[in-house]
């Protein structure tokens, strides 16, 4: 999904290419978008889907609440949810297979452990929970329920969820469909790929084994990577060509 001005165009085409490149599976690349300029062919743009948004929440991730409808642009079958600002750099047929109704990333494994989260179980257990709706597999019209909770108190998801991955979750919970990907198939820029603390200045960030999708949560996000800003004094960015290549590939790029 895209709208507003936030993410240019390129954020499409490379995410695209980056699928292309990692599924071999026959499927279909579409984006909701309000801007459809500067999109590559293969990618099928269809208009926003229409919802209903609690007061002064029209540009937020609460849009996303409209791709559990029932009749989602005529659309059917299994669709695997991506963000844009992300990178695909392994194999993405697996999350496709991976048995269960529906799949998402755990929240909490994108960010390093808080120890004073100990103090508070109740509330370590609730951030634990979180699915990360960056990255999630679902069959397409299966979970209305979902929007249809958040279309009758629009107002009272945002005042006692605060965000939109939070209400999704509590949802999937209570109709037992809370599931999530094997730990390290998504993984953390800044926390999995960049060495920890100092030892950024001696090491430079490297891809974990086994992962598939780099992520952005948080600061920094993509582009100032690239543009070699941690974010922190303390973390620095080093030598990222490998994320650079897996992003910026040409368009006839094949697999190597």
């Amino acid at each position: 999904m895209k709208w507003g001005d936030f993410y240019g165009p390129h954020f499409v085409n490379r995410l695209r290419r980056g699928v292309k490149r990692h599924l071999s599976r026959p499927h279909r690349f579409i984006c909701f978008t309000d801007d459809t300029r500067g999109l590559d062919q293969e990618v099928e743009a269809l208009p926003l889907p229409e919802i209903e948004l609690a007061e002064g929440m029209d540009d937020t991730r609460w849009q996303k609440m409209a791709l559990f409808k029932k009749d989602l642009a005529g659309l059917s079958g299994t669709a695997l949810y991506l963000d844009l600002d992300q990178v695909i750099v392994g194999d993405l047929e697996p999350f496709f297979t991976f048995p269960g109704k529906f799949r998402i990333l755990r929240d909490a494994e994108l960010f390093r452990a808080k120890p004073l989260r100990w103090v508070n179980p109740a509330r370590r257990a609730l951030l634990n929970s979180v699915g990360n709706s960056s990255v999630f597999r679902y069959e397409i019209g299966a979970h209305s329920h979902i929007l249809d909770a958040y279309l009758a108190d629009p107002d009272g998801a945002v005042r006692d969820y605060g965000i939109s991955q939070r209400f999704q979750s509590a949802q999937l919970a209570r109709s037992d469909d809370l599931h999530y990907w094997p730990k390290g198939w998504c993984v953390s820029f800044k926390n999995q790929c960049v060495p920890r603390h100092l030892l950024s200045f001696f090491k430079d960030p490297a891809l974990p084994e086994g992962a598939r999708i780099v992520c952005f949560a948080g600061q920094p996000k993509m582009e100032d990577v690239f543009s070699g800003n941690g974010g922190r004094w303390y973390r620095r960015i080093g030598d990222v060509e490998w994320l650079r290549r897996a992003w910026q590939m040409p368009e006839n790029d094949s697999h190597d």
